[in-house]
């Protein structure tokens, strides 16, 4: 009923109720001890390597104890084992993945519903999770969060444009060339991902120039489409106008990293996390990675599972309590930096040379543009039953989408709402052909693919 409402009323109006529903979420996030853990991470800024290790070995071990205790997943797993609190026997820990969890997710839990704050996650793995947080844990990761941002001048409230996945446009709006809504309270215009292509960036650009933010957050993928075209343009967009770029949810590359900030004329700073609770990385200002000992355990192992400098992430996230994330396969890969590098930013954590990560492809509709991964990964939100699935564009009007479905859950409630979730990115036009497989296998590489765009050499972009 209120998406209904949503749709109907005027942008004005659209405006007042996302800044009250922010309003609402922020609540839950900035409340309670948001505020003690914020003090706590800035007061810890400058703990050495070895007081950050005595940390993490003793949130490791509180961690494992409540987890073991409470989640029957856990409890079962474990069975047998000795002295699992004790960081130096993480490996004596199954390795568990997202499938193994998904099917048994109702007993990995350590909450209710109704007390937990739900995070339904697409993921570039194709797999859908739903993860419950404690309030608790939603407020230390924010805390974790709006310590890194700070560092660069952010705090809530300061002028901010955020590209995500909200899909917040009506018909009016795209008539009107009208890509944004903004939340009045917190300052934040939120600008679609799901409308970018050529013929609409100049407004995106215009409207930023008139917003003038300070802070930009989001898809950093989108954020290249507009460099892109203000450079090609030769659009001169103001100096010191925005103070710092944040990107989410995708990989950057050093080509991406220099238009975005070429075209912007300021610096990005990267960070890595999950929907589902991952521990942080973050890019200081010498725009060194470091991994934050004080969120979780990073282990990067080699194909027999044993630790390496360069290969799969393998997580365990303090910040997980309500849906534990231990000794989780997250499908990333990583590169350390030598254990003897340090940074002289201040920042004591390990440094990592590079975030691998996934390939980082999209799907293009002649209707509405560039689909960024970010934005395909959220196609599978609200959907139950859809195990796997893959996107494979051969013709520019059309696309086929593979799918491995449980049939216990996947009904055609599931079919419609999965097809919506398309059409709401890719428009009205193209082809969508629906191909129910058994098993969608790995690339030679051992990497798995979500989507295969074959036309790139079609499009001049």
């Amino acid at each position: 009923m209120k998406d209904k409402i949503y749709m109907i009323i005027p942008h004005f109006f659209q405006n007042i109720l996302i800044s009250i529903f922010n309003l609402l979420a922020y609540r839950k996030r900035y409340g309670g001890k948001y505020k003690d853990f914020l003090k706590l991470f800035k007061d810890h800024r400058t703990l050495t390597l070895e007081q950050l290790k005595n940390n993490q070995k003793s949130r490791f071990s509180e961690f494992i104890r409540k987890a073991s205790l409470n989640s029957n997943f856990y409890r079962i797993l474990y069975t047998g084992l000795n002295n699992i609190e004790d960081i130096a026997n993480i490996d004596q820990l199954p390795i568990v993945d997202k499938e193994m969890l998904r099917k048994d997710i109702n007993r990995v839990y350590t909450i209710e519903n109704k007390n937990g704050i739900i995070s339904k996650t697409g993921g570039t793995t194709g797999k859908s999770l739903e993860v419950l947080y404690t309030h608790e844990n939603m407020q230390e990761r924010f805390a974790m969060l709006d310590d890194f941002r700070s560092r660069f001048g952010y705090s809530l409230g300061k002028k901010t444009a955020w590209f995500s996945g909200k899909n917040l446009l009506t018909n009016r709006d795209l008539n009107r060339k009208r890509f944004w809504k903004t939340d009045y309270l917190y300052k934040v215009r939120y600008y679609s991902t799901f409308h970018v292509k050529e013929d609409y960036l100049k407004y995106y650009i215009e409207n930023l120039l008139k917003f003038k933010p300070e802070y930009m957050v989001g898809f950093p993928s989108t954020m290249l489409e507009i460099a892109k075209y203000g450079l090609k343009h030769k659009i001169d967009f103001p100096k010191n106008t925005i103070k710092a770029i944040f990107p989410t949810a995708e990989m950057i590359t050093e080509d991406m990293r220099g238009q975005i900030e070429g075209f912007f004329k300021t610096k990005m700073y990267n960070q890595y996390a999950s929907s589902e609770g991952a521990p942080f990385i973050y890019e200081c200002i010498n725009n060194n990675l470091h991994i934050e000992l004080q969120s979780g355990v990073f282990e990067v192992l080699n194909e027999n599972d044993k630790s390496t400098n360069s290969g799969r992430l393998v997580v365990t996230s303090f910040t997980t309590n309500g849906t534990p994330l231990i000794r989780y396969d997250i499908g990333d890969n990583i590169t350390l930096e030598g254990e003897g590098k340090r940074c002289s930013c201040g920042n004591d954590n390990p440094l990592v040379k590079e975030i691998l990560g996934r390939i980082n492809d999209y799907v293009y509709s002649p209707e509405m543009g560039k689909i960024n991964l970010g934005n395909v990964s959220n196609t599978l939100k609200d959907t139950q039953g859809v195990i796997k699935f893959q996107v494979i564009q051969n013709e520019l009007n059309s696309i086929d989408i593979q799918l491995i479905v449980d049939d216990a859950i996947f009904n055609n409630q599931a079919e419609s709402i999965f097809m919506k979730n398309w059409r709401d990115r890719i428009g009205d036009k193209m082809n969508i052909n629906f191909i129910y497989v058994d098993d969608i296998p790995n690339e030679a590489s051992g990497k798995y693919r979500i989507v295969k765009n074959n036309i790139k050499h079609l499009l001049n972009i």
